[in-house]
């Protein structure tokens, strides 16, 4: 694994808000991830948190990412070979550094495997669904597969998340619906994350970001984790914790249960 970072790219991410990391797994590493999560996500089957398909009923607009995706969160609490790679202190160093924080926490695992003839995923904030409001979280994307425009890459659009906020503009079958928040932003340029398969991409919570459909007979496999700063704390939002995980936390109160939200690293 590649982690070491140099100011240049940390200055970087602080300015475009993502950084992609070439080679960063190597190919003996990129067979595990891939072995690793195909059977996680296998094993899985039609359960998409570990313990429940999800929390609450779905929205018409989630609904369609039914279609766009298919969506496992936090396979690293079910499965020991996903653990080891998704906690790996090396990525939370990585991680810690680029967004400038003491230390890191997992918010959750997902792996995100866009189907053959998948749907586009639209432009969108990652912050305001968590429960912790912060401009420093920070989320890792771990191209599984070959990507481009092709099959699904990642969109983002650079230095936006100095501009967005923690309102939340959903996520929607509408690829432009977030420029309803964000007007000034519409005629802003947008780049594509192409990656080799091994390739991972850093970007900050609140960055937009999209990503194309997937116009192959292929499914596109990607593996992400979004990760929180340590002692973030609890701001009323549910998100997916169970209903007897929220029902015992209140405003204020700090996310620091570490069989839930495990520290990858921190400076102390």
């Amino acid at each position: 694994m590649k982690n070491a970072l140099t100011g240049h790219q940390i200055a970087q991410y602080n300015q475009d808000g993502y950084l992609i990391l070439r080679g960063f797994l190597e190919p003996q590493e990129l067979e595990i991830w891939r072995k690793s999560i195909d059977s996680a996500v296998e094993n899985r089957a039609n359960m998409k948190l570990p313990d429940r398909e999800w929390v609450g009923e779905l929205k018409d607009d989630e609904k369609y990412y039914e279609t766009v995706f298919v969506q496992r969160l936090n396979l690293w609490m079910d499965n020991p070979a996903v653990k080891e790679l998704i906690l790996d202190p090396r990525i939370g160093k990585i991680a810690a550094e680029l967004a400038g924080v003491e230390g890191v926490r997992c918010w959750h695992d997902q792996a995100l495997y866009k189907p053959a003839w998948g749907n586009p995923t639209a432009f969108h904030l990652d912050v305001p669904f968590w429960p912790f409001t912060t401009r420093s979280a920070i989320s890792i994307w771990v191209a599984l597969d070959d990507v481009d425009e092709q099959n699904g890459c990642l969109y983002f659009m650079p230095g936006s998340h100095r501009e967005t906020s923690f309102k939340n503009p959903g996520i929607t079958a509408d690829m432009a619906s977030i420029f309803k928040f964000y007007p000034q932003l519409k005629d802003r340029q947008v780049v594509p994350a192409l990656m080799k398969a091994g390739d991972v991409s850093f970007h900050n919570g609140l960055t937009v970001h999209a990503a194309g459909p997937n116009m192959t007979p292929k499914m596109r496999r990607a593996m992400t984790c979004a990760y929180m700063p340590d002692k973030s704390t609890f701001n009323g939002q549910q998100n997916i914790l169970s209903n007897a995980q929220f029902a015992k936390l209140r405003v204020g109160d700090l996310l620091v249960d570490d069989e839930q939200n495990p520290v990858l690293w921190s400076h102390t």
